[in-house]
């Protein structure tokens, strides 16, 4: 990696449209956005691209991927791969969140860490939850509260299920206080200790989270329920958990199958919440990548899989842009800023000064994905992968 990078001519969203500028980036960091940079400001082993008014935009947040594989739902012989490298950086996205699914039984917590860990030395910033789908929580330490305050790559737990006949069946005791936990270990040590939770197909929609939040001290903003755009009853009761001041997040991964059966592409979904004035800043869009994407019949049984992608996660955002007319501005804070801000990762998410230097150039024209960079290397640059995985 070079000791500087100097990008040069981007039209910059922070993701406000900052118009445009020049970029310095220097130790994993940006150091300068201005009019025009000298190169007088450069060491001697320094990089320079001219962006020609590429759109930069800030590098993607994905806040649910299965980095170690998850599936199983149909047998040994449906476990899902685990992710590469470039799976996220040829889709723009320079910082994700693991975490286990259904199966907390072959896949392991200690496993997740190391993955997020051989993710991280390989150039791209990898956190993670404790927990998943089922209660009471698998745990490294015996303690949701311990292992967010003693693990570093805990950042929050989950995703525990609910409203599917795959998971536990929480209580509204039980879930409650695995938040309680997660609440305090995030205070103790820096951290959200976000409580990541799958929202199956049940009815139920998001009732136990409303009665926790009626009930208990613990406020809306420790929830982080995904899949809300699985059908249009979810999608609605996610909207009004929304525009009462909660987070939700969006599935990009999916099947024609489900979209048939009437689950709302996410680039529609959101142009819809938008429209009903759900702030922006409430809204995720997640890849779920490398998931089992499983369809069950009438019965429950496994009729079909498929696995997440995390190129959805952007191909999302374009289709938002680009067939529903939202801003790119707009549309680009579900994977960027938003994201950040419900996880907690100060330094992610923006294009601001002493913020980590990971970025996007798209091309102007069509908004496809030309350059990734993280933590100020160049992992893509015109569309050729300059960093692969260590085993790739």
């Amino acid at each position: 990696m070079k000791t500087m990078l100097l990008i040069r001519n981007a039209q910059v969203y922070s993701p406000q449209n900052l118009g445009k500028k020049d970029v310095l980036m220097a130790a994993g960091a940006v150091l300068a956005i201005e009019d025009y940079i000298s190169s007088h400001h450069l060491v001697e082993d320094s990089e320079v691209i001219d962006a020609k008014g590429a759109y930069m935009v800030p590098g993607f947040v994905d806040s649910l991927v299965h980095i170690t594989g998850g599936g199983g739902e149909g047998g040994f012989h449906t476990r899902t791969p685990e992710m590469n490298l470039t799976d996220a950086t040829t889709s723009g996205i320079t910082t994700l969140v693991g975490a286990l699914g259904t199966d907390a039984t072959t896949r392991t917590l200690t496993n997740l860490i190391a993955k997020a860990r051989a993710l991280t030395t390989e150039g791209i910033s990898c956190y993670c939850h404790t927990g998943s789908y089922q209660v009471p929580v698998s745990t490294i330490t015996r303690s949701v509260r311990d292992d967010i305050i003693l693990i570093p790559e805990f950042i929050g737990v989950g995703e525990v299920a609910i409203a599917d006949h795959r998971s536990s069946n929480p209580s509204v005791e039980e879930l409650a206080r695995i938040a309680a936990e997660a609440r305090v270990g995030g205070m103790l040590s820096g951290k959200k200790g976000i409580v990541s939770i799958h929202v199956g197909d049940s009815t139920d929609y998001l009732n136990l989270l409303d009665e926790i939040v009626s009930s208990t001290d613990i406020p809306m903003s420790q929830f982080y329920p995904t899949h809300i755009n699985r059908n249009l009853g979810l999608l609605n009761a996610g909207k009004h958990w929304a525009l009462d001041g909660g987070y939700i997040d969006l599935t990009t991964s999916t099947t024609e199958m489900d979209l048939a059966r009437g689950e709302p592409a996410c680039s529609v979904a959101l142009a819809g919440l938008l429209e009903d004035n759900v702030p922006v800043s409430q809204i995720t869009f997640s890849s779920d990548g490398h998931a089992s994407l499983p369809v069950f019949d009438e019965q429950g049984e496994l009729a079909g899989l498929k696995v997440g992608k995390e190129a959805s996660l952007y191909t999302e955002v374009q289709k938002a842009i680009l067939e529903q007319d939202i801003p790119l501005e707009t549309a680009i804070q579900v994977i960027t800023q938003s994201p950040a801000h419900v996880l907690g990762l100060k330094n992610k998410g923006s294009l601001s000064l002493n913020h980590d230097a990971d970025c996007v150039l798209l091309n102007p024209d069509t908004l496809n994905i030309e350059t990734v960079i993280a933590k100020g290397q160049v992992m893509v640059k015109d569309g050729a992968v300059l960093v692969k995985g260590t085993f790739q």
